[in-house]
C-alpha cells in the first residue's frame, strides 16, 4: 500500500484516513513535491466537529470532498477502537502544521506558505515566528478577512486573487469550524496552491497568542483540560455539551454498525 492508498475508518458518518502523524506529513509533503493542477485540502475533525456534522449536510459534503481527513480528537480515536476499526493515533492540526513546516524546511527546495485567517495582526506575528523557526520557508502572504466575508462574493474573489498572486505551496486556513471547511469545499478548485489545511487556531498557536498544553499533558490525552482552564468562557459550555452528547453518539454508531453488518 503506497502513501496515497491508505485505508480509512468509517465512523460517525465520515471516513477518516488511518494514518500516523508521520504518514500524514509524508502524504502532504508528496503532494507539495509533485506537480498537480488542483488544490487538495485537509480537514482535522474533533468531537465538536463531529457533532456539527450530524446536523449539517453541507459540512458532510465538505468532509467527503477533502483529500485527507485525520482525527484531531482523542474521543474519535478511542471510539474507533471500541468498534474494532482502530485509528493509529491522534493527528491534531495544531501538531500537523508545525511538523509539516519542519518537513518542508528540511526539503532541499524549502517551500512557501500563505496564512489566511485569525484576528488582524495575528497572521503577521505567526509569519515572523515561522521565518525564525523554519528559515528555509517563505511566508508569501497573510490576510485576515473581515467578519462575514464568506457571504460576499467580491471579498471571496479578492482572497482568491491574493492567493493566486503568491501561488503558495501550502495555504493554512484559520477561520474556525465549520466556516473553514465549507469555504474550502466551495473554493478549493479555484485555489492556486498545492495544499490547503483547515487549521483552526493553529495560526494563533504559531503566533504565540494561544499556548499549547505541555507535552506531558498532551501525552496523557488531557490537552482539553489545559484549553478549558486557559479559555473557560469560550470552551466550558462547548465541552459540557460535547460530553453530554457523546454517549448518544456512540450508541447511534453502534446501532448503525449492527444494522449495516460492519
Amino acid at each position: 500500500m503506497t502513501i496515497l492508498e491508505t485505508a480509512q475508518t468509517s465512523i460517525f458518518g465520515m471516513k477518516i484516513d488511518r494514518l500516523t502523524m508521520d504518514q500524514a506529513v509524508g502524504r502532504i509533503q508528496a503532494w507539495i513535491t509533485n506537480d498537480q493542477q488542483t488544490c487538495r485540502y485537509v480537514v482535522t475533525p474533533n468531537l465538536d466537529h463531529v457533532l456539527q456534522l450530524q446536523q449539517n449536510a453541507n459540512l458532510r459534503d465538505a468532509y467527503r470532498s477533502a483529500s485527507l481527513v485525520v482525527a484531531d480528537g482523542w474521543p474519535l480515536v478511542t471510539a474507533s477502537r471500541l468498534f474494532n476499526d482502530p485509528l493509529p493515533e491522534r493527528v491534531a492540526g495544531s501538531d500537523l502544521v508545525p511538523k509539516l513546516l519542519t518537513s518542508m524546511n528540511e526539503h532541499p527546495c524549502g517551500g512557501t506558505v500563505f496564512l489566511l485567517g485569525a484576528a488582524p495582526g495575528v497572521a503577521d506575528a505567526a509569519s515572523q515566528a515561522i521565518q525564525q523557526r523554519w528559515p528555509k520557508l517563505r511566508v508569501v502572504g497573510t490576510y485576515s478577512p473581515p467578519l462575514g466575508f464568506e457571504h460576499h462574493e467580491a471579498e471571496n474573489q479578492q482572497i482568491l486573487e491574493r492567493i493566486k498572486a503568491c501561488s503558495p505551496d501550502v495555504l493554512i486556513v484559520g477561520f474556525g469550524a465549520p466556516k473553514q471547511e465549507l469555504w474550502l469545499k466551495r473554493f478549493h478548485e479555484d485555489l492556486t496552491c498545492k495544499v490547503a489545511i483547515a487549521a483552526g487556531a493553529t495560526i494563533d498557536f504559531l503566533a504565540g497568542r494561544q499556548t499549547r498544553a505541555p507535552v506531558w499533558v498532551r501525552n496523557l490525552n488531557l490537552e482539553w483540560s489545559h484549553r478549558l482552564l486557559t479559555n473557560p468562557r469560550r470552551l466550558a459550555s462547548r465541552y459540557a455539551r460535547n460530553a453530554w452528547m457523546l454517549p448518544g453518539l456512540i450508541y447511534r454508531e453502534w446501532q448503525n454498525q449492527i444494522h449495516t453488518g460492519t
